[in-house]
């Protein structure tokens, strides 16, 4: 019987992987007790980068809209610490693009630091606002899904 072959370990990527950039600003409530963001916070923020990027482009309507976005998944892989007071960079890109789902992938960076404190991801799964079943991507929210391939 063979050993399963060894995975590969995740690493931080620079800010040129991703398609848009966002600064966040830290709060004093971010830090735990160990002097660092806590990690729940990172999830916070992937939310924060991806609807924030989609309404202002137009593309959802979180209040009217017939359509909105439920997290089916979401992953993290820590890198190095942030803390308050300090700006975070979240760098933002689609990684796949399906039907009626997408995956996000996020990256949150020091100020001025060229490689990820934080890789993340989460995934979409668009449904109708009244019935919660999956429907097919409006066509605004495709196109600018679309430019962040």
């Amino acid at each position: 019987m063979s050993s399963p072959a060894p995975v590969a370990r995740p690493q931080p990527l620079p800010r040129s992987a991703y398609r848009v950039l966002r600064s966040i600003t830290t709060r004093w409530a971010d830090n735990d007790v160990y002097g660092h963001v806590n990690n729940v916070v990172y999830y916070s923020w992937f939310d924060t980068v991806v609807n924030a990027h989609l309404i202002e482009q137009g593309a959802l309507d979180i209040h009217d809209g017939p359509v909105i976005g439920l997290v089916i998944e979401t992953q993290c892989n820590y890198f190095a610490p942030l803390a308050f007071p300090q700006t975070v960079w979240a760098g933002l890109r689609v990684a796949h693009l399906g039907k009626s789902s997408v995956r996000y992938e996020v990256g949150l960076f020091a100020d001025g630091a060229d490689l990820a404190a934080a890789c993340g991801h989460f995934v979409h799964v668009y449904v109708d606002r009244q019935t919660r079943r999956p429907v097919s991507l409006p066509e605004a929210l495709k196109t600018t899904l679309e430019t962040l391939l």
